[in-house]
């Protein structure tokens, strides 16, 4: 096959007007014509995870976030950035990112982490208009389970060795539950709003914890790398889409920048 075919099943997927105003998804690098033979998911694209796909012989790389959150300023290929970028071009890698149209679609990044989590039942936690898309979502665990228990759970669910808990009373119990991949502080208000007893989100600011904790809300922070739950979940629509036509692998690098010592 060729790219673009890959390209349009994902945008059926995922459509590209479900991302957020200035998320700048989609084809990142390389040409849509070219031949695709191998596929890699992947969370992000990073020079490890370059070097990977090019020892694989990966035509396509399928990943959430995108290749350049931070504009490059020259093409000085001395800079680790830079050199990744031609790596990619010199050896024909195509890159495409499904990042908040992802988070929004139906079946998407949200839906796989509520899955995960236990969350039935559930809606998008910040709905769209269609009322069936949109970022996060919020449902019902099917017992209730105390704080302390669940961000156990979720601890070993995303095998990090741990997640920051903000809340007054650890042993309170808790049954409806809203998560939003990623960086979703900003949306906290709106889980304790919709009646959620704790929300799962990623990259909670300082300041912001303060105001959560004041506001006797509870928030279970278990890292921004969760999201790389997608990178099966990606193979296996690639598979659902094309079968033994094509190869496709998840990366097996982790690119969670975080140690905790």
């Amino acid at each position: 096959m060729i790219a673009q075919e890959l390209i349009d099943k994902i945008e059926l997927f995922a459509p590209k007007q479900l991302a957020e105003e200035g998320d700048p998804t989609g084809l990142q690098i390389g040409d849509p014509k070219q031949p695709v033979h191998r596929v890699m998911t992947a969370l992000d694209v990073r020079p490890e995870v370059v070097q990977e796909a090019i020892d694989n012989q990966v035509n396509f790389i399928w990943a959430h976030h995108e290749v350049m959150f931070f504009p490059a300023k020259n093409l000085d290929l001395s800079q680790p950035q830079n050199r990744m970028y031609a790596d990619l071009i010199q050896h024909h890698i195509v890159v495409y990112a499904s990042h908040t149209n992802m988070d929004s679609a139906q079946g998407g990044m949200n839906d796989w982490l509520a899955e995960a989590l236990g969350i039935q039942d559930v809606v998008p936690l910040v709905p769209n208009v269609d009322k069936k898309t949109g970022l996060g979502r919020i449902g019902q665990l099917e017992q209730p389970i105390s704080v302390q228990e669940y961000a156990v759970k979720i601890r070993d669910l995303f095998h990090v060795q741990a997640v920051r808990v903000i809340a007054k009373d650890v042993t309170k119990p808790i049954q409806k539950i809203a998560v939003l991949g990623g960086d979703g502080g900003r949306w906290w208000r709106v889980a304790q709003q919709a009646g959620a007893d704790a929300y799962v989100t990623a990259d909670v600011y300082y300041h912001v914890g303060h105001d959560i904790l004041a506001s006797n809300f509870i928030v279970i922070d278990p890292d921004h790398h969760m999201e790389a739950i997608a990178n099966e979940k990606m193979v296996d629509k690639v598979k659902e889409w094309f079968g033994d036509t094509v190869d496709v692998v998840a990366t097996k690098i982790n690119t969670d920048p975080y140690k905790y010592i």
